[in-house]
């Protein structure tokens, strides 16, 4: 069965539209290129907009310096002109933690494995007292 994937991104397009909400499918050469291209679906906290506020009202202190591609920047600068956030480093700080959240599984996966790392280092210090120990005897 295959499936009219061409059709489907018109539907999604046209009850987008009429949300309110741009869809730009400019960067296919044509609509069939479009409905064989793979589609990428990134979501998001609904609630993006009051965790913006509360990150705007929130206290930070510790500064990361990063560098970002045009495209990157572009976008941070659409969440500025919307009004969503303040400034690129509040998008920045806001999409930093979305995508935290978003691979929170995955971060605490690491997590654990560090754990166990220091853990093995202990028990490596431990045996090193042990072996030092028996040589002053």
């Amino acid at each position: 069965m295959k499936i009219d994937l061409g059709g489907i991104l018109d539907s999604v397009q046209r009850h987008l539209e009429q949300a309110g909400v741009a869809v730009d499918l400019s960067g296919a050469a044509s609509q069939d290129a479009a409905a064989d291209a793979k589609v990428k679906v990134v979501c998001v906290t609904p609630d993006l907009a009051e965790e913006a506020r509360e990150m705007g009202n929130a206290r930070r202190e510790d500064a990361v310096t990063i560098r970002i591609d045009d495209a990157t920047r572009e976008a941070l600068d659409a969440w500025v002109d919307a009004g969503v956030v303040e400034s690129r480093r509040e998008a920045a700080a806001l999409f930093l933690r979305e995508g935290l959240r978003t691979r929170a599984e995955e971060l605490e996966k690491l997590r654990d494995a560090l754990r166990e790392v220091e853990r093995a280092r202990e028990r490596l210090r431990d045996r090193a007292k042990d072996v030092l120990a028996r040589d002053d005897d």
